[in-house]
């Protein structure tokens, strides 16, 4: 008895072929990015691999059936990713932050998207739907391992506070860009012929009206997530109203991006509460890691150097190595010329580019979203292009940050550079060296967490209340249930 796994797979009912393929990616996931940490590279590379090593080019240990069936996984995933990135709306913030970062981000993302457009619309002639999609989508940014390696390196400054405020305006852009090229690249595959309504006006229509009704649902989620409510029925409450709207954006075709977004963005302007946004960022990673997996799954690997997927004869490893290098100067150039024009001081313009290089989540869901609504043709070759320099971002982007960080000097291995201490006395005389260190020691000391192990995030942290105020409720109603009258005095109010 010598079957194979496809053969084996095809015996077994559906329930039982999705159970194992669930958990043979949670699974694949999870220890792939246990054993790429000790290379420091970012969890989306490991998940991403881990797709490739369960996917077709890989050991085929998931059924093409399963695979086509997760097709939800990519709005359901951006939903999320459209709803958090909402929070960095804050008009408050916005406001106090200034139009400096807003320019800088414009500048930068659009630079990004324009250098691409004229080299695969102009040079490489690969037609209007392709160019002006793979543009749109060179303006989101990862800003993942960047944060990551400031808060290893604990580096400060105005860099890093520029560059935290930009990646978080990044991928608004991206996320609009999007709306944007999706409609164009539509009308270009359907002619000149086809009703211009119909191609043109009723995507524009479709947008802004999942735009207004993001706003209403936000309004909803305020109303129906309110402080009366426990936080665990908060977290289900958004996640249904999250649910609802991407399904409702399904239904009619058009794009749930701008709409979450727009939920995510009333929601913190009405309530100025984010505890919902962390527990959904915790919430969410199991989601993430099954999309990105999925992801990997559908690489088209053999198609990077295949003949027959070429785009006007051009290899798809051509167009993605040019893509790869393309972003990164537009990029830089658009950063460069931002601060120029905003007056940032000369460290700021020289290096922030190279902290904007990492692309993967929110560019890795756009192109499934394209290859799923453009299909076989631009849409499958787009995802193939932005799967493969992900990867290849995700592999350069760490050095980049850490080296921007490292160049504008904002941050430093040397103990006279992360304190500030006066070497001499009132009376202009030498300080003793050891009274410098002591004084030096005990300033680095007072900047350390009184609690550093273990160390909880505040996106766990909003969890663990949550779960905690669950039990509570659970023994109280226990408590009622069997014993009325004698509620613990620990739980009563």
């Amino acid at each position: 008895m010598n079957f194979t796994f496809e053969e084996r797979s095809d015996s077994m009912s559906t329930a039982t072929s999705v159970t194992i393929s669930l958990a043979l990616m949670l699974l694949f996931g999870f220890l792939l990015s246990r054993l790429l940490r000790l290379l420091r590279l970012p969890n989306v590379t490991a998940y991403i691999l881990a797709g490739i090593l369960l996917g077709p080019y890989g050991l085929g240990l998931v059924p093409p059936q399963v695979i086509a069936g997760m097709d939800f996984l990519p709005d359901l995933a951006l939903c999320f990713i459209a709803f958090s990135v909402g929070e960095f709306f804050e008009f408050e913030t916005l406001k106090k932050n200034g139009m400096k970062v807003v320019v800088i981000t414009l500048m930068e993302s659009l630079s990004a998207s324009v250098v691409i457009f004229i080299a695969t619309y102009f040079v490489m002639d690969l037609g209007l739907a392709f160019s002006v999609m793979l543009s749109a989508l060179a303006a989101a940014t990862a800003p993942a391992s960047t944060i990551m390696t400031i808060r290893q390196t604990r580096a400060k400054g105005d860099l890093v506070n520029t560059l935290l405020q930009v990646v978080a305006l990044d991928d608004v852009v991206g996320l609009v860009a999007y709306s944007i090229a999706i409609s164009v690249a539509l009308s270009s595959i359907r002619g000149a012929g086809a009703d211009r309504f119909a191609v043109v006006i009723l995507p524009i229509i479709k947008n802004i009206c999942a735009l207004l009704l993001g706003c209403v649902s936000g309004w909803v989620l305020k109303l129906a997530a309110g402080s009366r409510q426990s936080t665990d029925n908060r977290l289900i409450i958004a996640i249904s109203v999250l649910v609802v709207f991407c399904g409702f954006c399904s239904y009619f075709d058009t794009s749930p991006l701008l709409g979450c977004m727009a939920v995510g963005t009333v929601y913190i302007n009405l309530t100025k509460d984010d505890s919902l946004f962390k527990q959904l960022n915790y919430f969410s990673p199991p989601i993430l890691l099954l999309f990105f997996v999925r992801s990997g799954m559908n690489f088209q690997l053999g198609d990077l150097f295949s003949a027959k997927n070429s785009i006007h004869g051009i290899p798809l490893i051509t167009v993605s190595v040019v893509y790869f290098f393309l972003r990164i100067v537009g990029k830089y150039a658009g950063a460069w010329f931002g601060c120029l024009v905003t007056k940032k001081e000369a460290r700021v313009r020289r290096y922030l580019g190279l902290g904007l290089v990492p692309q993967a989540g929110v560019a890795i869901g756009l192109a499934a979203m394209c290859a799923r609504i453009l299909g076989p043709g631009i849409g499958t070759d787009m995802q193939t292009i932005i799967m493969f320099s992900s990867v290849l971002y995700e592999l350069t982007g760490p050095a980049c940050g850490k080296l921007c960080l490292y160049l504008s000097g904002s941050y430093s291995t040397n103990l006279e550079d992360l304190t500030e201490v006066t070497p001499v006395d009132e009376h202009g005389r030498p300080r003793p060296a050891i009274d410098v260190l002591i004084e030096r020691i005990q300033q680095i000391q007072k900047e350390l967490p009184v609690h550093p192990e273990p160390h909880i995030s505040p996106e766990e942290a909003a969890f663990q209340q949550a779960a905690d105020e669950h039990a509570a409720f659970e023994y109280m109603d226990y408590n009622y249930r069997t014993k009325p009258g004698r509620l613990s005095g620990r739980f009563h109010t």
